[in-house]
């Protein structure tokens, strides 16, 4: 049984519906690091063991949560988790800012840039891009049902960002208006398939249709190590309108040609070879 503090982290972690695998892996980080406060010895060594699936388990889609579980260690030394938990800390920043910086070079002036759903790398690219004085507009979706655009365009607001909000519904509409297309990822597969919030695939097909390069950034933690696509869990939610039951997967699929690069710490990487 795992420490009630850790367990609170975990469930917040679950509640979680706007902020992706960025946040997630990071936020795992911190119940490992709670945990080391906690406990020790053989304690220790079996909690993390329990941890292992409870991490995963918060959203299995996730590359980040389970490349979290194999960065972490499983020992009874509560200072090397702690060492351990504030490095992959650490490491995730780091390559969030070198993607901002990577990711606003392939910004030109005045691009209109088409995105979909709330990427913290996304993000950190268009504020790397603004602070180095580029112009340059945003068109977002809402990206229902949980509505993870608004949570951007507060972002891009307060930033001085340039925007305009559609419905998911008219992401072929607008694909054709913008110059590029960039998303992130909660979790890139061995045979380069990007796995991000559903909605995602259908902008790829419309940027391919109309001739728009289509982007990617994602850390390389969200790379993962071991499964092809078909194999990826997808989380489905199901929810209730009105009297009707609803079937809501959480992502979908993107296959690897429709990707022109991935924006990661290391540069922009092809798929799938260079994943």
């Amino acid at each position: 049984m795992l420490p009630p503090e850790v367990q609170a982290i975990i469930e917040e972690m679950r509640a979680e519906r706007i902020r992706g695998a960025s946040y997630l892996a990071e936020r795992g980080a911190e119940a490992y690091l709670k945990l080391a406060h906690l406990l020790d010895g053989e304690e220790l060594l079996s909690a993390l063991k329990e941890m292992q699936n409870e991490i995963i388990m918060v959203n299995p889609t996730m590359a980040s949560l389970y490349n979290l579980t194999r960065f972490i260690p499983l020992t009874d030394n509560p200072e090397f988790v702690k060492s351990k938990a504030e490095e992959f800390i650490k490491l995730g920043r780091e390559a969030k800012r070198e993607i901002g910086n990577i990711g606003s070079e392939l910004i030109d002036e005045n691009e209109v840039i088409i995105t979909h759903s709330f990427s913290s790398a996304v993000l950190e690219i268009f504020r790397s891009a603004k602070m180095k004085g580029k112009h340059f507009r945003v068109i977002l979706t809402e990206s229902s049902p949980d509505y993870e655009g608004l949570a951007l365009a507060r972002e891009l607001e307060r930033l001085g960002i340039p925007f305009e909000i559609i419905t998911d519904a008219q992401i072929g509409l607008f694909a054709g208006k913008a110059t590029m297309a960039l998303v992130g990822a909660d979790n890139m597969t061995q045979d380069g398939a990007v796995i991000n919030k559903a909605g995602t695939y259908l902008l790829a097909l419309a940027c391919h249709d109309r001739g728009v390069p289509f982007y990617v950034a994602a850390e390389s933690f969200k790379i993962h190590p071991e499964i092809r696509a078909e194999e990826v869990e997808i989380v489905e939610r199901k929810f209730k309108r009105n009297h009707f039951l609803i079937r809501g997967y959480v992502f979908d699929v993107t296959p690897w040609k429709y990707v022109r690069g991935v924006i990661t710490e290391f540069g922009v990487l092809v798929p799938p070879k260079e994943i």
